[in-house]
């Protein structure tokens, strides 16, 4: 199979070089030349081999392909439990069991086990750069540890992030680094791009993406709905719908490709934070970016989601037809605390931020009298924002072990003003 890029100026790419590439030469997302006809899938699998069935027409005839069952074994080494919440046909799929508790996870090992391949024999390290609003950095900060050939650049908003997601940032060292800078994330994600378009930089410094704009991390995260949603269909013959909370768009598509490769999902709702970007299109107003606002769910502080590209690039840039097929709801902070407060209160059950975000938006579904199964996404695990939980709910949470062993690290992160020169002179320097 072969990738273009969504803005349509770039040469077609297999699909080992659009990893690698991490963005297309125009600033474009790789996305497939035609999506693959619908999958064949058997529940009761493994995760990894759910993962490497229906990822397979994406890796036909790439260097990769023979490796694909070992590269998904390496990378869903840990579960994606599908759990019922205490409100009848209610679940939640439980992303936070990796390493850095986060979704994030998944797709972040995968990306380093197809780049530990292909840069097998290197001259030169590859920099792996990332934009985060939170978990994106820890995650690939973790799965690229001490790689031999890989280096990795994590940027972040200082004062953004969660404490306890700060100090995941800078608790490596070795091959990795940490930059807080002083703005938001919308302001690192720009630089992450510009240095990406940069091919004088690129011929100095080999680059590439971990972002949610890699298809190294996009790919793999459609795994975990199909999993869930094949065993839920297996024991109840009836669709899973899901509700997602969502900042740049990646975890939200990854269940939309899922679908569009035959998985029985259902309807997919979009759960935002104060940011309204999303909400408001999909309301029927024009897609609008601009500067992101600072929530407690910060994950989802994005002001312009990249993957919105690769969105309309589904549905044929046809706003008509993308917007009926979703919706999308913002939740402010108000009611993602209060959301936190009653379901503790009433069922003791404990969310991060995100997806307390999700459950509020199932809750007004259920009030307007919406049937089905539905599940929502927790993108992390809640000891990840004591600070805001916490206090909410009245006692401390109990740190998964893996999560704790990073917090015990010393930490440090150097600062960086929001200016792509301070960005390029740090990695031409280092």
């Amino acid at each position: 199979m072969t990738f273009i890029s969504t803005r349509n100026t770039a040469p077609a790419a297999s699909l080992s070089q659009a990893i690698a590439a991490g963005l297309a030469p125009d600033g474009g997302l790789y996305v497939p030349e035609r999506m693959p006809a619908p999958r064949r899938l058997a529940p009761g699998a493994t995760l990894a081999d759910t993962a490497a069935t229906l990822l397979q027409p994406f890796f036909a005839g790439d260097g990769l392909a023979p490796e694909l069952a070992t590269i998904c074994g390496e990378a869903f080494d840990f579960p994606a439990p599908l759990q019922p919440l205490a409100t009848p046909g209610d679940h939640v799929l439980e992303l936070f069991h990796g390493p850095t508790a986060a979704f994030k996870d998944f797709g972040a090992r995968f990306l380093a086990a197809c780049l530990a391949r292909l840069r097998r024999g290197a001259e030169r390290p590859l920099t792996i750069l990332v934009a985060t609003s939170g978990d994106t950095g820890a995650a690939v900060a973790a799965a690229f540890h001490r790689q031999p050939g890989l280096r990795v650049v994590v940027l972040y908003p200082d004062g953004r992030v969660s404490p306890r997601q700060a100090h995941q940032l800078g608790c490596f060292g070795d091959n990795v680094s940490a930059l807080r800078v002083a703005g938001s994330f919308d302001d690192c994600q720009a630089m992450v791009k510009q240095a990406l378009g940069d091919a004088g930089l690129q011929a100095q410094v080999p680059l590439s993406s971990a972002n949610s704009i890699s298809l190294g991390r996009l790919l793999p995260q459609t795994s975990y709905y199909a999993h869930a949603a094949l065993d839920h269909h297996a024991r109840h013959g009836r669709p899973l719908d899901f509700v997602i909370p969502t900042g740049n768009l990646g975890n939200a598509l990854a269940a939309i490709i899922a679908r569009e490769l035959g998985v029985p999902i259902g309807r997919i709702v979009l759960a935002t934070n104060a940011n309204r970007v999303l909400p408001e299109y999909f309301d029927g107003g024009d897609y609008a970016p601009r500067a992101s606002v600072a929530t407690i769910a910060n994950a989802m502080d994005v002001g312009a989601p990249s993957n919105f590209e690769r969105l309309r690039w589904l549905y044929d840039g046809d706003d008509a037809k993308l917007r009926a097929a979703f919706r999308s709801h913002a939740v402010d902070d108000t009611a993602i605390r209060q959301t936190i407060a009653e379901r503790y209160r009433r069922y003791g059950e404990v969310f991060c931020p995100h997806t307390a975000a999700a459950v509020h938006v199932l809750g007004d579904l259920r009030e307007r009298g919406v049937e089905g199964d539905w599940s929502v996404v927790a993108t992390a695990h809640p000891a990840k924002f004591e600070s805001v939980v916490e206090p909410l709910i009245g006692r401390a949470l109990e740190v998964p072990p893996a999560l704790a062993a990073l917090l015990a690290r010393p930490a440090h992160a150097d600062p960086l003003p929001p200016d792509y020169r301070a960005l390029k002179e740090r990695l031409l320097r280092d």
